[in-house]
């Protein structure tokens, strides 16, 4: 195999998976993020490489309605959306409408965040709560559908999240992030200092795509100090490889986790980008970001990104087990989502390298 670059790798990665996956895909949130990804991609390239992809995706739904009942299963208008902006097509804003119609009509749980499992069936067999993951499947399209649309109630949904999450799942001497906060308990879970890594990773992404968004907002300032205090706080578990593990603050007694490390990558790297970070985090993002392109796999004619743990909840009981042996799989797209996210911005710093010289 010719030696290829460290972003041409994502995108060998992301042609395979496009080729070979049904677009068909659940109309769910791991899915939902490797769409806006995709459609993220072809806007840095300037180009419709995987249109057609998230278009049979909208397509399929159109004439199969889903459920919009969660935060989880709100994330897929960041594929709607994407596609209605670039193809005018009106189905696929009546898609959209739906789930901006749940963000700004679903109950709120405490203050001005829902249920993370809203009003879905899987939400009755779980302790009502709130959840870190919401920060990205909740928050992030709420705020880019305001910043286009100038929708300022959008826009103060999207904003007030993370000082909510912040203050109920944020250790306020550690500042990593829980997994959750259970309303009736009141309590953040898990109760011991188990910190999740995809989590802290969902957090450190989505605070500066939603910065991104935002502009001058009254919440800006406290989201930027949000950021910055998390930044700092994960950096010192970083392994000497580049990257890090799954229950993260135990180090040497999970195992290495992909998905958590390459939003990490995204995070860091965004945030030096927007001028939040210094240079000790632009190191720290690219051996991250290289980590997770050198574990990739190339066999029987295909392309896999290993080491993903699959979709966690927290479990009522013996939480740390349920991190520590939750299966891993290859090509998981929550996992697939985060490294094209990454490679998005190691692209930028690799061009503006190019210009500096």
């Amino acid at each position: 195999m010719l030696d290829k670059s460290y972003f041409t790798k994502v995108l060998d990665l992301a042609d395979y998976i496009t080729k070979t996956w049904d677009p068909k895909m659940k109309w769910m949130w791991g899915e939902a993020l490797f769409g806006y990804s995709l459609s993220l991609l072809d806007e840095h390239l300037r180009s419709d490489r995987y249109t057609k992809f998230l278009t049979d995706y909208c397509d399929y739904y159109v004439k199969n309605p889903p459920r919009v009942d969660q935060s989880d299963t709100s994330a897929p208008a960041l594929i709607t959306y994407q596609m209605y902006k670039k193809t005018g097509n009106e189905d696929y804003k009546k898609l959209t409408d739906r789930v901006l119609y749940y963000i700004k009509n679903e109950p709120r749980l405490i203050e001005d965040s829902v249920n993370h499992l809203g009003n879905s069936l899987e939400g009755k067999f779980y302790p009502k709560s709130i959840w870190v993951d919401s920060l990205m499947m909740f928050s992030v399209f709420p705020s880019h559908y305001a910043k286009d649309n100038q929708d300022s109630e959008m826009m103060d949904i999207a904003s007030r999240q993370p000082r909510v999450m912040s203050k109920y799942m944020q250790d306020p001497n550690i500042k990593l992030w829980y997994h959750c906060y259970w309303t009736k308990a009141k309590t953040h879970y898990p109760r011991r200092k188990i910190f999740w890594g995809r989590g802290n990773g969902w957090v450190i992404a989505s605070l500066p795509m939603i910065l991104e968004n935002i502009g001058d907002h009254v919440e800006k300032e406290n989201i930027i100090k949000i950021f910055k205090e998390t930044a700092e706080a994960l950096l010192p578990y970083q392994r000497s490889d580049g990257a890090f593990e799954t229950v993260f603050n135990k180090v040497g007694k999970t195992y290495r986790e992909l998905s958590f490390t390459a939003l990490v990558a995204r995070g860091f790297l965004q945030g030096h980008r927007m001028g939040l970070l210094d240079d000790q985090y632009l190191e720290s993002g690219l051996k991250a970001y290289k980590a997770v392109v050198d574990a990739l796999i190339y066999e029987n004619d295909g392309i896999f990104m290993p080491e993903i743990s699959g979709p966690t909840i927290p479990l009522p009981l013996f939480p740390y087990l349920g991190y520590k042996f939750i299966p891993r799989a290859k090509n998981w797209s929550f996992g697939l989502a985060a490294l094209i996210f990454a490679a998005i911005e190691f692209d930028k710093i690799e061009k503006n390298k190019a210009k500096l010289k």
